[in-house]
């Protein structure tokens, strides 16, 4: 673990943590998300970012450098469905688009003050009807996402592969699978989790369902079906609350015959691949994920 990891790490149990913690509102949580990406995360120079409707839902297509043509990674951004947007994920995205050659396209699906369970889900659905209207097939569009958006990633593969609709790929950076809570490191690891207020989570849960059962598996992607499965990256921290959701994920995709690639980072908090040019690890992780998209890609296209 490099020492800027550990600092990271440290800075987020001293700050980030406690103030999310005393945060009172969903809007108030969104607000300051939006606000320290703006300060902190910086994509790189020749970022693009352009606005652009999948259907009634609102995206951003991003692309840094040169990509590939007629491929596409549709990723759904983190913030517990209650904060976050493409434009707080915009320096990471670019990245891995950047590293990857491919077209990152990211929605801003509502939020659960907007609109609760499932209306996240619904738009995750429609952007990804909006590409295949565009002519993108399933096996040019990968999905993707980080935290929340792991989790909404995932039960968008399964809501896919139940229809014959095979992706390319999944990549999942610290997925929140299972709104259950049954996962053993949220007792474990949960009290020392450096950025998430473990305590508060059941409240998030609740906000989001609206008296839904959180076993649904649009909700909860652990208790999906996924038949036939295509190549998935997982990466979660080693000390994260959210660690049993990602391993119980790979052992779920393992039992229906998917090739997993599960990456336990040492050290590293929640979600560390946004600190993409603050410490080692999150590049390294990015190039990683990279790299496996763009062999399943080639892998689709033989």
């Amino acid at each position: 673990m490099s020492r800027r990891l550990r600092l990271a790490a440290a800075l987020m149990r001293w700050l980030a943590r406690p103030a999310l913690a005393r945060t009172r509102t969903p809007e108030q949580a969104a607000a300051s998300f939006e606000r320290w990406a703006r300060l902190l995360l910086r994509p790189p120079p020749d970022t693009r970012a352009i606005p652009r409707r999948l259907g009634h839902v609102p995206c951003h297509w991003i692309a840094a450098g040169p990509v590939t043509e007629g491929r596409v990674l549709l990723w759904f951004h983190g913030g517990a469905y209650l904060s976050g947007s493409a434009t707080t994920h915009r320096a990471m995205l670019a990245r891995l688009a950047q590293l990857s050659r491919t077209e990152v396209v990211a929605p801003d699906y509502r939020l659960l003050q907007q609109a609760p369970f499932p209306a996240a889900f619904e738009d995750a659905q429609a952007a990804w009807d909006g590409l295949r209207t565009l002519g993108y097939r399933p096996a040019q569009i990968a999905l993707g996402g980080d935290s929340a958006g792991g989790g909404l990633a995932l039960g968008l593969l399964a809501a896919r592969l139940a229809r014959g609709e095979r992706p390319a790929a999944l990549l999942a950076f610290s997925p929140w699978c299972d709104l259950t809570l049954s996962g053993e490191s949220l007792v474990v690891h949960g009290p020392h989790d450096a950025l998430i207020p473990v305590a508060r989570i059941p409240e998030v849960v609740e906000r989001y369902l609206c008296g839904a059962e959180a076993s649904d598996p649009r909700a909860s992607p652990l208790f999906a079906r996924f038949p036939h499965p295509p190549p998935v990256f997982i990466a979660v921290g080693s000390g994260e609350a959210l660690r049993s959701d990602a391993e119980r994920m790979a052992g779920r995709l393992r039992e229906e015959g998917g090739l997993v690639r599960l990456l336990v980072q040492a050290g590293a908090p929640h979600d560390w691949p946004m600190l993409d040019g603050w410490v080692p690890e999150a590049r390294a992780t990015l190039r990683e994920a990279a790299a496996f998209l763009q062999a399943a890609f080639e892998r689709t296209s033989r």
